[in-house]
């Protein structure tokens, strides 16, 4: 697993909306919130999305709907998990994760909006 040093065109964007959604809210909200001005943010800026992506789980060829939802599919590539958290802990990242492999998707952002400078609260996982 990379850390996602290298840039990224397509998280690139996805990060530079987010930044943009947080200078303009800043810290302390609700998820939800974030996750409106993020989605309003992509769709000013052309970037295709979906919310609330449902993510079956399949067990010994029965699937099951379990409930999980990505919270963002960007260009139906990279997952983009919102928190609204004093710290990330383990289990977001593990959250993410499995996510990504839920779904197949190789690329995903987590990003964190309780942070005074949101790059501080990025972070960029490439199974």
């Amino acid at each position: 697993m990379q850390d996602g040093k290298a840039r990224d065109p397509r998280t690139g964007a996805i990060i530079a909306a987010a930044i943009e959604v947080h200078r303009s809210l800043g810290p302390g909200l609700l998820e939800s919130v974030y996750e409106e001005c993020l989605c309003r943010e992509l769709e000013l800026r052309g970037i295709p999305f979906a919310r609330q992506v449902p993510i079956p789980v399949e067990y010994k060829g029965v699937r099951s709907e379990c409930g999980y939802r990505i919270d963002v599919l960007v260009q139906d590539e990279v997952v983009v998990e919102i928190k609204a958290v004093e710290a990330i802990h383990p289990v977001h990242e593990a959250q993410l994760l499995t996510y990504m492999k839920l779904s197949g998707k190789r690329v995903g952002l987590l990003i964190n909006f309780c942070v005074p400078v949101l790059k501080d609260g990025i972070a960029r996982r490439v199974l």
